[in-house]
């Protein structure tokens, strides 16, 4: 029932935009700051590393497969990662405050907070998942004063391939029959 109301009430559109706008605003000024202030990511992730989620009971390891990840993928390539984060952060934050792509915008800020969590770090990424997951849920709700409400109906006019009403056929298989002459 909540989840038909954020998908399809114009009225929690009118919600989702304040916030939307509030969100949007806070990953475009993090992704902003991290843009224009020489950010490296290099001593979180070996601190991600070298300290990383463990079970305090069994002393094993919650996120191995994350930690593998880090250790073999994203240090070695960290300046990829350097541009990557703060780019995701201020293109989440821009799709948010302008209601473009708000579903896939909510998706990689939902991605970013959990990988942040996975390596150890709460700061405010629950709540962001929160959020995120609000945005997420309500789909394309959350773009209904934005730009999505232009764009949504152009891609998807765009990627459904309707055929040319002038070449319907009849029957299955191989042996097609044209309709008209």
């Amino acid at each position: 029932m909540l989840g038909k109301w954020l998908r399809e009430n114009k009225y929690a559109a009118g919600i989702l935009l304040f916030v939307r706008f509030y969100f949007g605003y806070e990953w475009l000024t993090h992704g902003w700051q991290k843009l224009t202030g020489g950010f490296t990511a290099e001593g979180f992730l070996n601190n991600a590393v070298t300290k990383p989620v463990i079970d305090k009971a069994t002393n094993e390891l919650v996120y191995p497969t994350f930690t593998a990840f880090i250790q073999h993928f994203a240090l070695p390539n960290v300046k990829i990662i350097n541009f990557m984060i703060p780019l995701g952060e201020f293109l989440v934050g821009l799709g948010l405050i302008l209601g473009v792509l708000t579903t896939a915008a909510a998706f990689f800020g939902l991605m970013m907070n959990f990988m942040f969590m996975f390596a150890g770090t709460v700061s405010t990424n629950p709540w962001f998942i929160l959020i995120g997951g609000i945005l997420f849920m309500a789909g394309a709700n959350t773009g209904r004063f934005g730009i999505d409400h232009y764009l949504m109906p152009f891609l998807r006019k765009l990627l459904t391939h309707k055929k040319n009403p002038t070449d319907l056929t009849t029957g299955t298989g191989t042996n097609h029959k044209r309709l008209h002459a």
